[in-house]
């Protein structure tokens, strides 16, 4: 008797451009192929799947493999790749759902499904993101003074995403609003939630909900991740914050940690030497940044404080402009890394 895998890996074969088009929906075919930038849906042509062919076996089709990593498999292992989804029964479970197939009936399956904001919603709806350039999600950084930041990996798009305003009955239909995602990570790049700002598109400005944005799945010790910490490392709370750090310094990796009583909580690579807080600049935002400046220390990490002139660093971008920014910053960064950071970016 065929395993449960081989026989939904051979279903999804039969249909591979819809699975495709599906998960990895910033893709395109090429051929006998669909062609993507890799597991994550990026733009590119490093990630190939076979189309056609028969549903196992050599040359199938769903088998597929990506040049740049070495990683390949079939359409099962695609979707767990894609999803971010670490148990062969959670990948399982989500080809089912694709299929529109009933779950076995077992035991586990009595149980609830994913809960509305869990980390698996989370994963879902990050897979159905598309990149950020060009969209409405653009055009509200752009707004914010962030523009050229619609590449960063940690974001994406999405169209119509729910909204759930406060008091809402079962029986009524959520809204739908567009929305910028921002991938929640541990600081070992697994996914572990999502950040929503819903957006306006006659203003391209924050949709008029309230609040306009939310977080979903595990937040605490979590954060959106830009760059990777190569032993420096600046964390903050607001998304646009540190997006305008990013900015200004775009070879300093940064998180956001979304509140500030997360930012209190942040977990720290172990490999982190040097750690610059972007300090908002309220009373909360203070004491975040003396809560994780003291747990830093603990664990023998250089800290520097960095401290905006207005409420966040944001503000002063949009208020300053991103010359006046990176010269403010400049005497707040240690000689070696005002040099790296800053001396190389043309003015």
């Amino acid at each position: 008797m065929e395993s449960p895998a081989r026989v939904i890996a051979c279903r999804l074969a039969v249909d591979a451009e819809a699975v495709c088009r599906h998960y990895l929906s910033n893709g395109r075919r090429q051929g006998q192929y669909w062609v993507v930038g890799n597991v994550e849906n990026a733009p590119g042509r490093s990630l190939y799947v076979r189309l056609t062919g028969p549903t196992s076996g050599a040359g199938a089709a769903g088998k597929w493999s990506d040049a740049a990593t070495g990683e390949h498999g079939d359409l099962l292992d695609l979707i767990g790749a894609t999803m971010q989804i670490v148990t062969l029964k959670d990948t399982l479970k989500e080809a089912r759902r694709f299929l529109g197939l009933p779950r076995p009936l077992t035991q586990a399956t009595q149980k609830a499904p994913a809960k509305r904001g869990s980390a698996t919603a989370a994963r879902r709806l990050w897979g159905m993101g598309q990149p950020v350039e060009g969209t409405l999600a653009d055009r509200y950084l752009q707004k914010r003074g962030l523009g050229g930041m619609a590449q960063t990996n940690s974001l994406r798009f999405h169209t119509s995403c729910f909204y759930w305003r406060k008091g809402h009955t079962p029986l009524e239909p959520p809204e739908t609003w567009p929305a910028l995602l921002a991938k929640v990570t541990s600081p070992d790049g697994r996914l572990t939630g999502l950040h929503r700002t819903w957006l306006d598109p006659a203003t391209a400005l924050k949709a008029p909900v309230v609040p306009p944005r939310k977080a979903m799945g595990n937040l605490l010790g979590n954060g959106v991740h830009m760059g990777d910490a190569d032993g420096i490392m600046a964390a903050g709370e607001g998304l646009e914050t540190m997006l305008s750090l990013r900015l200004a310094l775009p070879d300093l990796a940064v998180v956001a940690a979304l509140s500030a009583n997360h930012l209190s909580a942040l977990n720290l690579p172990k490999t982190l030497r040097r750690l610059y807080i972007a300090v908002d600049n309220d009373p909360a935002g203070r004491s975040a940044a003396t809560s994780l400046a003291a747990r830093a220390t603990d664990q023998g990490i250089e800290v520097i404080q960095l401290s905006p002139r207005l409420s966040d660093f944001n503000d002063d971008l949009r208020a300053f402009g991103l010359n006046d920014l990176r010269a403010h910053l400049r005497p707040q960064l240690t000689p070696e890394d005002a040099a790296n950071l800053l001396d190389p970016i043309p003015d």
